[in-house]
């Protein structure tokens, strides 16, 4: 299975910094007995692999040659590829430069590289046969992409940054067999490659017939692109309660 990790952003939201965001160091881990910082993209790492992926792509932008020399060829058991886009051009653009590399017919597993979220295994609770977004519950949906499903879990819709959110449950990762990956590349490109977020993507493949499913598993997620959220991200990882547990 591939993991795709979309890291070609500028994160200027928390900027200045010297160094790609992803990198940012976010809590420590211990090697050896010893403690390190622990970069933040590290986190999504270890999810995709505890979702099943044994080979992960980076997608950087030209100027982020400091992640290739962070991780390299792998991480323990997990192997790294790298693709670069040349330009940031959203989110869709990024990972479906990635593409090539995913066989249609294994599953492909995606998250965020700014992100914090917990459990550390949701991802593995997905499907391999569906395409599923892991979402988790949020006090501000509104700066997030909001899931809408039925009682089944079916998604009837996700809403881009929405002013008024009709959910407060956000997605933050999702797994999809390599077929549908490619058919939602197939539709991007059938639309003049217009859909910057995924979600207004996914509102058109659900609207031609296509189905996604949410999986409210999550109790816990931080963007740790600002330097609020990276405050919580802090207080997130000291077991500060999360909102699903309140």
């Amino acid at each position: 299975m591939w993991g795709i990790i979309p890291a070609a952003g500028q994160g200027t939201r928390i900027q200045p910094l010297a160094f790609s965001k992803e990198l940012l160091p976010v809590g420590v881990r211990r090697e050896g007995g010893a403690e390190r910082p622990r970069a933040v993209s590290e986190y999504l790492v270890e999810r995709l692999a505890r979702g099943g992926a044994g080979k992960i792509c980076f997608v950087i932008s030209p100027m982020k040659s400091d992640i290739l020399r962070y991780y390299g060829d792998r991480l323990g058991e997990v192997e790294f590829a790298y693709v670069v886009q040349p330009r940031a051009a959203g989110l869709c653009d990024a990972l479906f430069h990635a593409a090539p590399l995913i066989p249609a017919d294994e599953p492909v597993v995606v998250g965020l590289p700014d992100t914090i979220w917990f459990p550390d295994d949701g991802l593995a609770r997905l499907p391999e046969d569906r395409f599923s977004f892991l979402t988790f519950p949020v006090d501000e949906p509104q700066n997030f992409d909001a899931v809408i499903a039925d009682e089944t879990g079916r998604i009837r819709e996700i809403q881009v940054k929405s002013r008024e959110p009709a959910s407060r449950w956000i997605w933050g990762a999702f797994k999809a067999p390599g077929r549908v990956f490619h058919e939602l590349h197939a539709l991007w490109l059938e639309r003049g490659r217009e859909d910057e977020y995924l979600g207004t993507l996914v509102n058109a493949w659900i609207a031609a017939g296509g189905e996604a499913w949410s999986a409210p598993h999550g109790n816990g997620y931080v963007d740790v692109g600002t330097l609020n959220g990276y405050h919580e991200a802090l207080a997130l990882l000291a077991g500060v309660p999360t909102l699903a547990e309140r």
